[in-house]
């Protein structure tokens, strides 16, 4: 009888646990391939393996991906072209590319934002010389560049505030915090976010009353290498608070928005590198690329849950699903090993199931939950 309770339980559990289904793309930088991932709450899998490159004999790298409010369509930085790369957009339900357009070196992250329409993009210029970036802003409708916005030395991870009116990034090899007006399409604020100025007054520059066309940026040609190395920001779905990846510095730092400082340096493993929030604002999930492993922070009380070992080495990218239950992580491997995508309960913090995908897996987009 007990054993036949145990079996009932335990079937009642796995019906529970698999009346949703969740999907996501991930980019595999190395293959030239996005895959589209299925997770029924119990098991994921590999549903399609989109062939992305336009170039047979070259790898043009997947690498930044996003998919736009309404569902319907998904984006895609190709990084690797030369002078500039490109951004594609394709359709969620055929999956595939409906049109192209040319962005800046090596771009990299970006977010359709639901308020002004427009996407915008970070070009990291990754091999390109030290020398201040750009974000770019796409139309997405018309896939047309309207405008380049200078901003610090390699710029990477990038996120929206969640009413969508200011983009964020941070430039890695500068060590800045930019944030752009999402409508006057202008840099209104930077940080530097190295540990000695955290209480310097010329951090809290603002640049609303600057006029930025006759503003003169060689002087960043002279700009030190920064010791954080900040490689993702990711503001507060409902706070005032925005928490970057310090790389180079194994932290977290948090920085409110509205005093535009420095507030909290939290420490970490070994080179956190992407960071994104649950729906709810409670957790914080970091990966930490320099060790293989993913740390969930609670946000409230500022100290790390667990840190989960990830199933390969070179943790990166995250996306979270929109009810806060589950956090999909892509991490490369090394060589010629495939990409994995690790799924971690949020709730029980454990690794509960994994997939391979292509090589080098890094940007992750979540898409939809259906029943």
């Amino acid at each position: 009888m007990i054993r036949f309770l145990i079996l009932l339980f335990l079937t009642y559990s796995y019906e529970i646990k698999a009346d949703k289904n969740y999907y996501l793309y991930v980019a595999a930088e190395s293959d030239d391939v996005v895959s589209l991932l299925k997770f029924d709450g119990v098991n994921i899998e590999e549903l399609e393996r989109i062939e992305v490159g336009v170039m047979p004999t070259e790898i043009e790298g997947p690498h930044g991906i996003t998919v736009d409010p309404s569902g319907d369509y998904w984006y895609l930085t190709l990084a690797h072209g030369s002078p500039y790369g490109s951004l594609v957009k394709y359709s969620t339900e055929n999956n595939i590319a409906i049109s192209k357009t040319n962005l800046g070196l090596f771009p990299a992250t970006m977010q359709v934002s639901p308020s002004t329409g427009f996407l915008y993009c970070v070009n990291f210029n990754l091999h390109g010389d030290m020398k201040p970036s750009t974000v770019s802003v796409v139309d997405p409708d018309l896939m047309v560049e309207i405008k380049q916005i200078t901003t610090g030395a390699m710029p990477h991870g990038s996120r929206l505030s969640s009413d969508g009116l200011f983009q964020y990034s941070v430039a890695m090899m500068s060590g800045e915090l930019f944030e752009i007006d999402g409508i006057s399409l202008e840099v209104n604020r930077k940080l530097d976010l190295e540990k000695m100025n955290d209480h310097m007054n010329h951090n809290h520059m603002n640049h609303n009353h600057m006029e930025h066309s006759n503003m003169d940026h060689s002087s960043h040609s002279m700009m030190k290498h920064s010791n954080v190395k900040p490689t993702w920001v990711i503001p507060h779905p409902n706070s005032s608070f925005a928490y970057i990846a310090g790389n180079g510095s194994d932290e977290i730092i948090e920085v409110d928005l509205n005093t535009w400082k420095v507030t909290e340096r939290i420490k970490t493993g070994k080179g956190p590198y992407n960071v994104e929030i649950t729906p709810d604002g409670d957790k914080l999930v970091i990966t930490l690329k320099g060790e293989g492993s993913t740390a969930i922070l609670d946000l409230k009380e500022k100290k790390v849950l667990k840190t989960i070992k990830n199933t390969t080495s070179v943790s990166h990218g995250i996306a979270i699903s929109p009810d806060n239950k589950y956090a999909f992580i892509s991490v490369e491997g090394i060589g010629g090993e495939p990409g994995i995508v690790d799924v971690i309960d949020l709730e029980s913090l454990d690794l509960v199931s994994s997939v391979k995908v292509g090589k080098q897996a890094g940007g992750i987009a979540f898409w939809k939950i259906s029943d």
